[in-house]
């Protein structure tokens, strides 16, 4: 309910900001100007003077911008790349390349990622972008109580090597007590998670590299080493991930790792 309640009071917003500033400019732009007369002087206009356009279409260019940048920032913050990495190395292991399709893995993908970041998104909305929008927080306050719940996610899942390792690279090594910078700790988030994913991977894998490694030796203990392997145990490895249930059970395994 809260996660329906921000979406739309998110969407209200952007719809407000563009229909005030296109009826705005408009007004402006049908101004008449009488035969012989100076044309307005737009600079208080544009310099933001007795309040001016220029905030709101500063707002309105931010606003745009970080929308732009969702995708990247929901790839940088979420579990997102890990469900799909972990989602693709278990079709890989199958044999089945096609089989769900890149849409759906990336629809079921971002479905777990709301099941999983939806605490996360509820009290970043109530602790930060809300308060900020009711005018109860500047600007600096609405980021540090925005990004707050997210530093903590993201901190549970992060390798303490992998944030050192960083700062040393670049000349800025972490001071003992103090927290990472957003930037920091989300590029070593991302980083651990695409380890994690592929760790994950690993072990996928090897019940699936057993079942084509008997195939292969029947195949050739019975002479018919003209048939593809992966031909013939293909079937093999379908009823095996089907008896095992095997969407439901990486599934499982895969939120439990976030259930901490």
């Amino acid at each position: 309910m809260e996660a329906s309640r921000a979406g739309s009071a998110l969407r209200f917003l952007v719809i407000l900001i563009a229909v005030g500033a296109c009826i705005a400019g408009g007004a402006y732009a049908q101004e008449v100007v009488p035969p012989g007369a100076a044309p307005p002087d737009l600079g208080g206009l544009l310099d933001g003077q007795n309040g001016g356009l220029s905030r709101s279409v500063i707002q309105l260019f931010l606003l745009i911008s970080v929308l732009s940048l969702v995708p990247a920032i929901a790839m940088m913050v979420t579990c997102l790349p890990f469900m799909v990495i972990v989602f693709s190395f278990m079709r890989q292991a199958i044999g089945v390349q096609q089989a769900p399709p890149n849409m759906m893995i990336m629809a079921l993908a971002m479905f777990l990622t709301f099941f999983v970041m939806e605490p996360v998104f509820t009290t970043a909305w109530n602790d930060g972008l809300s308060p900020y929008m009711d005018g109860m927080l500047t600007e600096q306050q609405a980021w540090t109580q925005t990004t707050a719940p997210f530093r903590d996610f993201m901190t549970q899942r992060t390798d303490p090597e992998t944030i050192a390792v960083l700062g040393d690279a670049v000349n800025r090594p972490l001071v003992q007590g103090e927290d990472p910078s957003f930037s920091l700790l989300a590029t070593a988030f991302m980083l651990s998670e695409i380890k994690h994913a592929f760790q994950i991977g690993f072990v996928i894998f090897l019940p699936f590299m057993v079942i084509d490694l008997v195939v292969a030796s029947v195949l050739m203990a019975v002479g018919m080493m003209m048939v593809p392997p992966t031909v013939v145990s293909l079937p093999f490895k379908l009823g095996f991930f089907i008896l095992a249930d095997g969407w439901l059970k990486i599934t499982e395994a895969v939120l439990r790792g976030y259930a901490g």
